[in-house]
């Protein structure tokens, strides 16, 4: 069984059909051992508000969004755990320190960090932290 990070980005496609959502249908279907900081609820929050103001999406469907992906299988992690370790690694590549507690987390469990973030994957792909980086499109 792979393990992988997941960021909020490619979890959102669970539930809101856009570019790749199928590759991230499959990842969760899949076998896998999947992760996140336990902030990823209200990330995925956030995306799902963003679409709500433009109405994309009702409250509603927000509401049972949220309460189905506290029912998927992907093991949240807190935060208070990597707080050090992404706040050290934030300044050093210049990245959220958001960013930086799904890479501590793919560091700290040895995998990769699945993330559909264009800009994210772009700016640390030629770093040290390339290989705990994986683009969506690139998983096996």
């Amino acid at each position: 069984m792979s393990r992988y990070v997941v960021d909020a980005s490619v979890a959102a496609k669970w539930f809101i059909e856009e570019e790749h959502n199928e590759i991230a249908i499959r990842l969760l279907n899949e076998s896998h051992e999947l992760l996140a900081p336990d902030f990823a609820r209200a990330e995925i929050g956030n995306i799902l508000w963003k679409k709500i103001r433009v109405g994309d999406l009702g409250l509603e469907e927000a509401e049972d969004i949220l309460q189905e992906f506290s029912e998927l299988p992907v093991q949240l992690y807190p935060i208070e755990e990597r707080l050090a370790e992404s706040l050290k690694i934030a300044p050093n590549f210049d990245r959220s320190i958001y960013d930086c507690f799904y890479l501590a987390l793919a560091i700290d469990y040895d995998c990769q960090m699945v993330t559909s973030d264009r800009k994210l994957y772009n700016a640390l792909k030629d770093t040290s932290l390339g290989s705990y980086l994986c683009w969506i499109e690139d998983l096996p």
